[in-house]
């Protein structure tokens, strides 16, 4: 490490210790990543017909854990690729469920042989920051996708979150949610509230059929996996020590892989849903305000309470948060993740750094990190000269 870094995280350490900490903070940073954990979510649910209190519980369960041993604010999410074959590919639960239990082992292995430590070690830092950046820019333009399905309100929300990124006293992802679903209601007065009852909803026992092994292998957890390992390992470790500093020091490569497979091994069979980290979450969490494991425990204690108490009635609570909305908070966490390409002053640095990130636009994270690691490679060993 240079000793630019090095003053760089001893400022940042200086300042943790300086900044106040807020339950109001807290409560926003765990509301941070809504906007990419409920449209996959809602959706899978709604196509696969899955039980929502085995989804909600487990992801209750996963963030509460993590809090407890990442003690920062550590992204948890649905697996993005995955959970786009659900939707275009029509998975069932027993199919989904195998996908999750192959993803499971696959980061299992990695984990304890400590190979994917191997893979940290000799990919060049522009590559992960070239994901980092592409990553950023495409949630931030889901994010403006998502607020075109009703432009009046979402952009209306966007300019109103603007002065309040950095309030405390009203921090900008709970007004993104009170306002933008109040706003909803006025806007489109057709809108009614669900009926909820409460109640005692358990997770429901999944057990994968040999069949269902083959599309859950190849539709769901073959294309997941390239994305994983950069963007749930590689990039969250990076992102998250470049945020946390000495504080993020259990964040490793290994350690992503070992929770990630066995919050997936363990919930697979009970119908939870395919689970990851992601760099993403990591800097929504912090954009708008979660500094501690608090914040990990306020959104999985909420969700555990709503896949326990409410089930299937949940989802329809959720559903009431407008997708407008959610893409304000998409936007402005995929801006700051793709803010990581500043720090870098070398011209090579920087064009593979915008060439990794264009292709991971362009075409997949996977194809881009290939493609990176070798550019990166053939400029360190001279083989290209740019």
């Amino acid at each position: 490490m240079t000793q630019k870094n090095e003053s760089q995280d001893i400022k940042r350490e200086q300042v943790g210790k300086q900044e106040k900490i807020s339950f109001l903070g807290e409560l926003s940073g765990s509301m941070g990543d809504l906007g990419t954990f409920l449209p996959y979510v809602l959706g899978a649910i709604s196509v696969a017909k899955l039980n929502p209190a085995s989804i909600f519980t487990g992801f209750g369960l996963f963030y509460i854990f993590c809090g407890w041993f990442y003690k920062i604010p550590m992204a948890v999410q649905p697996m993005k690729v995955a959970s786009a074959a659900v939707l275009i590919h029509n998975l069932s639960p027993g199919e989904i469920a195998a996908a999750g239990l192959i993803v499971a082992l696959v980061l299992l292995v990695l984990g304890i042989t400590g190979l994917i430590d191997c893979i940290g070690r000799i990919t060049p830092p522009e590559v992960i920051s070239g994901i980092q950046v592409g990553l950023g820019l495409s949630l931030a333009t889901l994010g403006v996708k998502m607020i075109g399905k009703d432009p009046l309100l979402g952009w209306t929300i966007l300019v109103l979150m603007l002065p309040l990124l950095k309030s405390r006293r009203f921090p900008a992802a709970i007004m993104a949610i009170l306002v933008g679903t109040v706003l909803n209601f006025m806007m489109h007065p057709g809108l009614s509230l669900p009926s909820i009852s409460l109640g005692i909803h358990l997770p429901s026992l999944v057990l994968p059929q040999a069949a269902d092994f083959n599309r859950g292998f190849f539709m769901a957890a073959l294309p997941q996996l390239p994305l994983t390992l950069a963007n749930a390992v590689l990039v969250t470790t990076a992102v998250s020590h470049d945020i946390y500093g000495t504080r993020a020091a259990r964040v490793k490569d290994r350690n992503l892989c070992l929770t990630m497979g066995c919050a997936n091994l363990l919930s697979a069979p009970f119908g939870g849903y395919m689970m990851c980290h992601g760099s993403g979450g990591v800097a929504a969490h912090y954009r708008f305000g979660g500094r501690t494991k608090y914040t990990m425990y306020i959104i999985g204690f909420l969700l555990l309470a709503v896949g326990v108490l409410l089930g299937s009635d949940g989802a329809k609570v959720f559903a009431l948060i407008p997708d407008a909305a959610l893409g304000c908070l998409l936007f402005y966490s995929g801006i700051d993740l793709a803010l990581a390409a500043r720090r870098t002053g070398e011209r090579e640095n920087f064009f593979v750094i915008l060439a990794v990130a264009t292709l991971s636009l362009a075409v997949n994270p996977a194809v881009a990190f290939v493609v990176g690691f070798i550019l990166a490679k053939g400029i360190e060993k001279k083989w290209f000269h740019i």
